[in-house]
């Protein structure tokens, strides 16, 4: 049972533990939350780190039941389109894969452990079962990726597929994709040479290639053999993704605005692109969950970033879909987190700084309920005073406790940001498949040196 501890915040505090759901583990737990999605087709389910194993466990509790009780036929993800591509084929029961760890394979990339965890394993295993078990006549639900970090594999993609439909156009691919071939599969050696003149640029010929493709789509079709549909919608969105990600890497040495609304540009282009194609296959429109940082699902225009020009996935939904997006953040305020603490750094498990006194996540803990929902839309007491600017916690792929102040917080106003806040008090580091020596050993426990 949680203890209430008095702090000054208490008379808000008071009133936000009375509008709180409390979270007991109980297969009930989400009704107010499933109530307030309602009808609406798309549901982005943020976290505040790559690396907590509560997210990724509630996340998945909640995806499920859309699934189940509200006909989401599709989970997109922080990913990269063509790894999340072999997950899709292995739960929809159309891989080679024994089993999920193998269809995870493809995420080699730093951070492994974002995926390649046993908490996606867990919720992988349930969506093939669950899948299996369909009629026949049912779609099957699928997994895909939303980011564009791909762009060697994703060329790669495309030569395979017009390889197999059409020589003579791989041919032509391959000669414009040759642009790439002096970087070396280094996409950001390519980038900083492109962008500071060093290099031609490969724009025109990845465009040029997407324009083929797209033009020649209908013959394709007619060429291809199973599911003729979905695979060259994935071919197409390879080389979406490519143009895409051919002008994010060239523009990330000139600024972390431009190539922060590229990425997230694309990943909402994304998810229009997807909502199409399914609603085109199902015969009505698609329900899609969306897994993300809370920095991409909530909407930027009520943070501090949005208003240096910055614009997010759930802002861009917000806009173009309206109440039919709903946008949900999760928070914690200590414990552990698998994260690095460099670039392509080794995991770690880490342990998490009590959040800063002046923020949400401070403000939430001081509730003295240990897990709890918020919901956040309409005026009230309660969203009210929550709009009041306060600094907010994010935690990427990166942690740094030492400079925890400038390199994990931003202000933010909550009730605008997201529909509603799942706040888990405590939280533990997720577990990565490959876990080394340090990260099982972790940090020095809080007391140290006196508690040794």
């Amino acid at each position: 049972m949680s203890i209430y501890i008095r702090s000054p915040h208490s008379p808000l505090c008071d009133a936000i533990a009375s509008s709180a759901h409390i979270l007991t583990g109980s297969a009930g737990d989400y009704d107010p939350l499933l109530d307030l999605i309602g009808d609406a087709r798309f549901v982005l389910l943020g976290e505040a780190s790559h690396g907590t194993h509560e997210f990724y466990r509630e996340r998945a509790r909640i995806t499920q039941r859309l699934i189940v009780e509200k006909g989401f036929t599709a989970v997109a993800v922080e990913a990269d389109w063509p790894d999340a591509h072999r997950v899709n084929r292995y739960v929809r029961g159309l891989s080679s894969d024994a089993n999920s760890e193998q269809a995870l394979i493809g995420f080699k990339r730093f951070p492994t452990w974002m995926w390649r965890n046993t908490d996606v394993v867990s919720f992988v295993d349930w969506l093939r079962s669950y899948n299996d078990a369909l009629l026949s006549r049912m779609p099957a639900v699928g997994f895909y990726g939303l980011d564009l970090y791909s762009l060697f594999t994703s060329i790669d993609e495309v030569l395979h597929y017009l390889d197999g439909v059409d020589p003579e156009a791989a041919r032509r691919a391959r000669a414009r994709y040759a642009c790439f071939d002096h970087f070396g599969d280094d996409s950001q050696r390519y980038g900083y040479a492109a962008g500071f003149g060093l290099s031609a640029s490969c724009e025109n010929a990845v465009v040029a290639q997407l324009r083929d493709l797209t033009a020649r789509a209908a013959d394709y079709v007619r060429r291809d053999g199973s599911e003729p549909a979905d695979t060259l919608f994935y071919v197409e969105q390879n080389a979406r993704l490519i143009v895409n990600a051919e002008q994010y890497y060239r523009t990330m040495f000139s600024g972390r605005v431009s190539s922060w609304n590229l990425r997230d540009r694309h990943m909402a282009e994304t998810l229009d692109a997807l909502a199409q194609h399914l609603s085109r296959a199902i015969g009505k429109p698609a329900k899609i969950v969306v897994w993300e940082h809370n920095s991409h699902v909530g909407d930027a225009r009520a943070t501090e970033v949005g208003g240096e020009g910055e614009w997010t996935v759930g802002q861009l939904a917000r806009e173009r879909y309206g109440a039919d997006a709903v946008l949900i953040g999760l928070t914690t305020y200590q414990g552990t987190v698998t994260a690095a603490s460099d670039w392509d750094a080794p995991a770690e498990r880490k342990r998490v700084l009590p959040a800063l006194e002046d923020s949400y996540e401070a403000l939430l803990h001081h509730t003295g309920i240990s897990r709890f929902m918020l919901p956040l839309r309409g005026k009230n007491s309660v969203t009210q005073a929550l709009f009041d600017r306060r600094l907010e916690r994010a935690i990427g792929v990166i942690y740094r406790p030492d400079t925890e102040r400038q390199s994990h917080y931003f202000y933010a106003h909550l009730p605008q940001q997201f529909d509603a806040v799942l706040h888990f008090d405590k939280t533990q580091a997720v577990k990565p498949l490959e876990r080394t020596s340090h990260w099982e050993t972790g940090e020095a426990p809080e007391t140290f040196p006196v508690g040794v």
